[in-house]
């Protein structure tokens, strides 16, 4: 845990120190956010946050590699050098993005040829965890399941990265409640907690912390789709990562043990639950007005938020909590078997479904 511990502050001191750069090189170059109808800010706002996360993420891997417990693990140190490549050329692809406005077409292609890149590593989902039972997926099957979820993962980030510090904070609860279960579970069944899944995640979690101070309400600085292809990216790789890394046959499934058996593949969806059910309903409310999937509008559910009266630090805070309680509410349910913590967090989700139907009055001054 030390180690996690360590590579958690490097990637959040790395990014923070290196976001204030990049800022100053994307004022020099013009890599800023104009201010357009379906915005929510005002004034125009740098780019390049992405990059910083990238450096923050290349500077941790290399750490981890270097320390006596996690660099002296092979599979490690050779996933995490294939998703830094994946990374990085998804992060080129977010730059002349922000940069030149690419077509979509374009930006797609280069987020299936950053998949193919894990996929061809070796970077796979290759089992699914089904009660009573592990169901292993044949090679087609595997690469298939594998390359749509990185680029469902990477478009659903890029949706929901819509007001300040909304898409950072909340990757970074989802994967803060990933480490903990991927942690968690290690420790119980007795296998190795040196895992591609937990570095990945926790190094998520430091960039996002260090990227957060300079992208709060009001933001300095946006990570652009950079930044938000990059985090996708790796949530997909982190959750990837673990079928190939946790061996099916010493997991404890058991008769009527439902929700620890499918926790390893439900859980991924939940923690990025938001992302995922924002990038659905812009699917379909764009497929029924006669639209592309990708043409943007002002209707996501920060947006819708917004419109029923939240401030913007409230609408981001609702989107924090929910998150937080169906990722660490299924987490610490799907552990322990304790109905006391279920009853808890239902109790959670309440207060938080009331304070999102009840906006709180916004004092004059304080957005």
């Amino acid at each position: 845990m030390r180690e996690y511990l360590l590579i958690l502050l490097v990637a959040a001191a790395a990014t923070y120190l290196l976001s204030g750069l990049a800022r100053q090189v994307a004022e020099r170059v013009g890599a800023v956010a104009k201010v357009r109808d379906r915005d929510v800010h005002t004034v125009p706002v740098p780019y390049f946050g992405g990059v910083a996360m990238l450096g923050g993420t290349a500077l941790a891997f290399l750490l981890a590699s270097q320390l006596p417990f996690l660099g002296k693990h092979s599979t490690v140190a050779y996933d995490t050098s294939v998703v830094l490549i994946a990374g990085t050329l998804i992060c080129v692809i977010g730059v002349i993005d922000d940069l030149l406005d690419l077509p979509a077409a374009a930006k797609f292609g280069g987020q299936c040829l950053a998949a193919g890149i894990i996929v061809v590593g070796g970077v796979r989902i290759f089992w699914i965890p089904l009660p009573n039972a592990i169901f292993a997926l044949d090679d087609s099957l595997s690469i298939a399941l594998t390359l749509v979820f990185i680029l469902v993962c990477t478009n659903a980030v890029n949706f929901v990265d819509g007001l300040d510090g909304l898409a950072a904070g909340v990757v970074a609860i989802g994967a803060g409640a990933f480490f903990t279960y991927t942690y968690v579970l290690a420790y119980e069944q007795g296998l190795v907690r040196a895992t591609t899944a937990s570095l990945i995640t926790v190094v998520i979690c430091g960039v996002c912390l260090g990227f957060l101070p300079h992208n709060l309400h009001r933001a300095r600085m946006f990570m652009g789709d950079s930044g938000a292809m990059l985090l996708g990216l790796l949530m997909a790789a982190s959750s990837i990562s673990f079928t190939g890394q946790f061996d099916p046959a010493a997991l404890d499934v058991r008769a009527g043990d439902l929700l620890p058996t499918v926790l390893p593949i439900v859980l991924p969806v939940a923690i990025m639950v938001l992302p995922f059910l924002d990038l659905i309903l812009a699917w379909v409310r764009r497929t029924m007005a006669g639209q592309w999937w990708f043409v943007a509008d002002k209707q996501h559910l920060h947006h819708q938020l917004i419109a029923r009266g939240h401030s913007h630090r409230a609408a981001v805070a609702l989107m924090y909590a929910w998150t937080a309680v169906i990722s660490f509410g299924l987490v610490g349910v799907g552990i322990t078997q304790n109905l006391l913590l279920a009853g808890v967090f239902a109790g959670a989700g309440v207060l938080v479904l009331v304070l999102t139907l009840r906006p709180l009055p916004v004092k004059p001054g304080r957005e």
